[in-house]
């Protein structure tokens, strides 16, 4: 191939690499607001469908029962390295949408009463009588049906997504190996994040819409945009395949897979110490999310606007919505202007002045899940930096490291220092919100620093099934822990207690020793990669 060739290709193009980024993202944002679709409305579901703590968690553990029981992650990663990039992000876009349309079946009024509801109500009453097995079975004696049925559609939604992320990955890595590939990754990762704010405002939002409750909503408004994910990646199947045609790569593999290449990834000590930092961080995180509201509800006083109020109408939602996109919009696009510094320093005072306004009229609207909607702010901020910083200057295991003190300082601070300040208004909300803004910026250390490293350790043609089996152990965690903050909640609070009035401290506890737990491998991880120079403190671009 010529070079003249080479330079017209879609990758050489910086335009057309973001605008696939672009696409990848888009479909991973409305993922993530799928996944968390019923966090901030916990409370909601115990008084509308009768779900306490342990029935939450059940469900919420059910996305990736799949993937770790039945191994479908190694099977995605098989079907990514053999079958492609575009195909699977298709794939897994459908699938999602399948298992979002059943958990919005199981939530929706027409199930209540139904021959489906009788179903599960007599059916799926695992137990086995030993304690520990019984508090981390997908399913349980007296769990309601419609958490039953929920589960298994989010078990299903749970191996797309999945099947979408190391999809993404592997398709970031496919348009920008060689070039920006932590500030991609990193940059991608920002946007899907935003998700999460977007379901802590929308979600309660549409529940409550009108004045009258209805989770249902809220869980049709996931499933509307996981149909917008799959337009996104079926536009990206079409992109990805102009740019094979011009490069001349085949989508298919050559070389078939070989369980032998598992083989290779698993002898790397390397590759364990990543994935074991992955679930011990990952599991401190994801699953704190599905819990972060009524945590915040419990912790917090809350105090509600006076009802006809501008803060207790429906456009305060819109009008503050709006000002986390300036905020998000302004510190990312801060990043990428070099030669003004003008321009890009009022980018950032606009981000700041805008955030503050968010945090003021998050507190006067009184609600926990918009104050928890400040999470990904500041990781969309700096993970563009973070991640141009390791292309450029490397010290990727160092950032693991930093990322996992501060977990275990906000989880600690949200066990012990945050209930100092209950009947506090103002103390609470600054505590809550500083905390969660350095929680988010943790969070944005592993994207910028962990995925990016992947590529170093294995070789590139089963790369697809070492994020698979990143993935796999990942979501071992994101399976259990749901499961156990549920039953510790259960457990050391006692049986009525009100919604908002649970006692988290142990339940936070457990997650700062996850953070401990990770910091300690980011420590052998430093000292393993300099004496063996697997290259995570090394730059991504060597030119």
């Amino acid at each position: 191939m010529s070079e003249t060739t080479v330079k017209t290709t879609l990758r050489d193009s910086s335009a057309m690499r973001w605008t696939a980024l672009l696409l990848l993202a888009l479909g991973m944002f409305c993922s993530y607001i799928f996944m968390d679709i019923l966090s901030p409305i916990k409370d909601l579901m115990e008084s509308t469908r009768g779900w306490d703590s342990k029935a939450f968690g059940t469900m919420e553990g059910a996305e990736t029962f799949l993937n770790v029981f039945v191994f479908f992650l190694i099977f995605a990663g098989i079907i990514l390295d053999k079958m492609g990039v575009r195909f699977t992000a298709v794939l897994s876009g459908a699938v999602m949408l399948l298992g979002g349309l059943i958990k919005y079946y199981a939530i929706s009024e027409p199930f209540m009463g139904s021959g489906i509801e009788n179903w599960f109500t007599t059916h799926l009453n695992w137990h086995t009588g030993i304690g520990f097995i019984d508090d981390v079975l997908p399913f349980y004696k007296g769990m309601p049906a419609s958490a039953k049925f929920a589960a298994i559609g989010f078990m299903i939604f749970g191996c797309g997504c999945e099947m979408a992320g190391i999809t993404v990955s592997r398709g970031i890595v496919k348009w920008f190996k060689g070039r920006e590939t932590a500030l991609a990754m990193g940059s991608e990762m920002a946007l899907a994040r935003l998700g999460v704010a977007t379901c802590m405002i929308f979600s309660p939002y549409f529940a409550k819409l009108g004045g009258q409750i209805s989770v249902s909503r809220s869980v049709a408004f996931g499933v509307v945009l996981l149909c917008i994910a799959l337009i996104m990646f079926i536009t990206y199947f079409f992109m990805d395949k102009k740019l094979d045609s011009q490069t001349g790569e085949a989508e298919e593999k050559d070389d078939p897979f070989k369980v032998k290449d598992i083989g290779k990834i698993l002898s790397s000590l390397g590759f364990w110490l990543v994935a074991l930092l992955c679930v011990l961080y990952y599991s401190a995180i994801f699953p704190f999310q599905k819990y972060a509201v009524n945590m915040l509800q419990c912790n917090l006083t809350l105090t509600e606007p006076a009802a006809g109020s501008f803060w207790a109408g429906e456009a305060v939602t819109i009008v503050q919505y709006i000002i986390m996109l300036i905020v998000a919009v302004c510190a990312f696009a801060s990043n990428f202007i070099k030669n003004n510094k003008g321009m890009k320093y009022g980018l950032m005072a606009v981000a700041i002045v805008a955030l503050v306004i968010y945090c003021v009229m998050g507190f006067k609207r009184g609600t926990a899940e918009t104050i928890f909607a400040v999470f990904p702010l500041l990781a969309v901020a700096i993970t563009p930096i973070l991640g141009n910083y390791v292309d450029h200057k490397g010290k990727a295991a160092s950032m693991l490291l930093f990322g996992s003190i501060l977990l275990v300082f906000c989880h600690l601070t949200f066990a012990f220092i945050l209930p100092l300040f209950k009947g506090s208004a103002v103390g609470g909300a600054i505590v809550a919100y500083v905390t969660i803004l350095v929680l988010g910026a943790s969070f944005s250390l592993v994207p910028a620093a962990l995925w990016p490293s992947v590529p170093k350790l294995v070789d590139e043609k089963i790369i697809g099934s070492a994020y698979a089996l990143i993935f796999w152990i990942q979501n071992i965690g994101l399976w259990l822990f749901p499961i156990l903050i549920g039953n510790v909640l259960t457990k050391t609070n006692a049986p009525g207690t009100a919604p908002d009035q649970l006692n988290y401290t142990w339940a936070l506890v457990m997650l700062a020793c996850l953070g401990i737990a990770a910091m300690l491998i980011g420590l052998y991880l430093k000292v393993v990669d300099k004496k063996k120079h697997l290259g995570l403190e090394e730059p991504n671009i060597t030119e």
